[in-house]
């Protein structure tokens, strides 16, 4: 399948969420009008797969081909699709905790469980899992990350974080390294609040950062940390700072695939000007694509405002991740996911539940 150059030119950088289960008319039209170069699903979207199906279905019809579709899809406590349609996946740290007794049975089962989850993704039109979580937490921060994350041990983490994205690319799912350069050092919640990091860029260069080196293709994609990290840019966080996104994660971490910041609703950037502000800030700081996470279209409007085409740099981005995926989707169609989850649960019995 060759991608719509044509079309990718005229898409927006923005990635925008919508309100319900189905589209509305003033959803469609503006969708339809702006262009976005892709949606992602939350709760709110979501009942019985037929539904998403349709929905995801009339969400790319306003761009005119297969965009990119996300979904927070990490198992534990960060899971859209729930039962009784779907099954329930255990948290990344089970897997780092396992791995501490018993480092290939983790990962064999780690593997096993990525392709539970893309299936359940695959089967829906779903094509990008904002997954593997890297960072690396540190005694007393913020449990917005917690058992999200695989380890306290960074080894630990770039080990599992290398099988969770591999494992979603051999799934044709696009993986999303997350939250880059690191948010395992936040005090808070960049949902409700700014995370400011006082650690030296000495320390955060051999801890925090070491994940993202070691896990890091062409072919994934990347989201940015709304946290100020302030050795190293004392007035802007990392979705907004262009120091950090080309001398941290273009320069240092050698990251060259898709990346957008975590959703401009945060009100980590409340101070930092309105929603125009935000997306035209993120995109000017070198951003591949905003995220727009809430569904209302008067404020996707002011967004809009904010966004540009995507870039040349920017295309050639997505068409690698795009085309990796793309290259699995045969074998991956044939897999027996019936036997996956039986061997999944013969090693980690009863973290996988309907």
């Amino acid at each position: 399948m060759s991608l719509p150059n044509n079309i990718l030119k005229q898409s927006s950088s923005v990635i925008y969420g919508c309100e319900g289960l189905k589209l509305s008319a003033s959803e469609r039209d503006f969708f339809t009008d702006v262009k976005p170069v892709g949606f992602i699903l939350f709760a709110r979207n979501i009942d019985t797969p037929e539904q998403v199906k349709v929905l995801i279905e009339d969400l790319r019809a306003t761009v005119g081909w297969k965009c990119p579709v996300l979904i927070d899809q990490e198992g534990g406590r960060v899971e859209r699709l729930k039962a009784p349609y779907w099954l329930s996946h255990a948290p990344m740290a089970d897997f780092g905790a396992l791995y501490k007794d018993d480092p290939e049975a983790a990962m064999r089962a780690l593997g096993l469980n990525i392709k539970s989850i893309s299936h359940m993704l695959w089967e829906l039109g779903v094509t990008v899992n904002c997954t593997p979580v890297l960072d690396i937490p540190v005694e007393g921060a913020h449990d917005i990350i917690g058992d999200r994350a695989f380890s306290f041990d960074k080894d630990i983490v770039a080990a599992l974080g290398q099988v969770v994205a591999d494992s979603c690319i051999d799934s044709a799912i696009t993986p999303v390294i997350k939250h880059i350069p690191g948010h395992g050092r936040a005090f808070s919640d960049s949902h409700e609040d700014l995370p400011i990091v006082e650690t030296s860029r000495a320390e955060l260069d051999d801890t925090d950062f070491t994940s993202f080196c070691a896990v890091n293709a062409p072919s994934y994609w990347g989201m940015t940390a709304h946290v100020l990290y302030k050795d190293i840019d004392k007035e802007l966080p990392a979705t907004l700072s262009p120091l950090i996104i080309k001398e941290i994660i273009r320069e240092q971490m050698n990251f060259d695939g898709f990346l957008l910041g975590d959703d401009v609703f945060m009100k980590a950037l409340d101070p930092y000007g309105d929603l125009t502000a935000r997306v035209k800030d993120s995109l000017d700081a070198g951003l591949d694509t905003a995220l727009f996470c809430h569904g209302d279209v008067k404020e996707m409007e002011l967004g809009a405002k904010g966004a540009s085409p995507l870039r040349e740099d920017s295309i050639k981005r997505l068409i690698c991740a795009e085309e990796a995926r793309l290259a699995k989707e045969s074998a991956f169609a044939e897999t027996d996911i019936a036997e996956i989850r039986k061997e999944l649960h013969s090693i980690i019995p009863n973290k996988m539940v309907a």
